[in-house]
């Protein structure tokens, strides 16, 4: 009786409570088990304070940054070197949005790929480092079945919000560093086209619990163009 409280006291924690990954380092489990795949943020965490004051609206975000570009370079400039990826303004316009105006913030800058699963994706964007952080607000998604980027679906290179749900999405993205057959459920708003060696030196770092690198893998600077 003890032994099976107990076990479920873990099931509890390892999924909701403690909240810091939603799916296991066993790519194979991803298809039968959307539990188990999400790349994920805990939506019941308090946002850690930053020396960057975030934006509160997605609706501020658009006014910060409303250009008429149709697409974006934006660097990630890494201690394993640059990371350059075009976005997908057409398809995912608010996503972009935020991306861009949190980068001119500097609200990416110093911190790191917290989450790295060899041979499926690295992940980051969180100011807490842990997979439990954001920028202070949620946005909806952009899941159009209609635009290139859906259909295309979650291809090496591709750069996708991670979330904690639908319409979860904060500051906290991946990069997928290989073909997979990921649900629709993540909003795709760009792909690499320089600098994939790194994301594939990234991939390959050592980790340790909670597929968090033995050392930090840091975002020196993320800067938009």
């Amino acid at each position: 009786m003890t032994k099976n409280i107990l076990i479920s006291l873990v099931l509890v924690c390892g999924i909701s409570v403690c909240g810091y990954y939603l799916f296991s380092d066993k790519k194979s489990e991803v298809a039968g088990s959307l539990v188990s795949s999400i790349p994920a943020v805990d939506n019941t965490t308090q946002v850690a304070t930053t020396a960057v004051s975030p934006v509160t609206s997605l609706t501020e975000s658009a006014q910060i940054k409303s250009d008429d570009k149709k697409t974006h370079m934006i660097t990630i400039d890494t201690n394993y070197g640059k990371i350059v990826f075009e976005t997908y303004d057409a398809d995912a316009p608010n996503t972009v949005k935020n991306f861009v105006t949190l980068a001119d913030k500097g609200f990416y800058n110093g911190l790191t790929f917290h989450r790295v699963i060899k041979g499926f994706m690295i992940q980051g964007g969180d100011p807490n480092g842990n997979g439990t952080g954001g920028p202070g607000y949620q946005f909806a998604d952009e899941l159009d079945p209609n635009t290139p980027s859906y259909k295309a679906g979650y291809k090496k290179g591709v750069v996708a919000m991670a979330n904690a749900g639908p319409n979860t999405n904060g500051s906290q993205f991946f990069i997928m560093t290989a073909d997979y057959p990921l649900p629709n459920n993540y909003t795709i708003f760009g792909k690499v086209v320089s600098g994939q060696d790194v994301v594939d030196k990234i991939a390959s770092v050592q980790t340790g619990a909670n597929d968090k690198p033995a050392s930090p893998v840091v975002m020196k600077t993320v800067t938009a163009n």
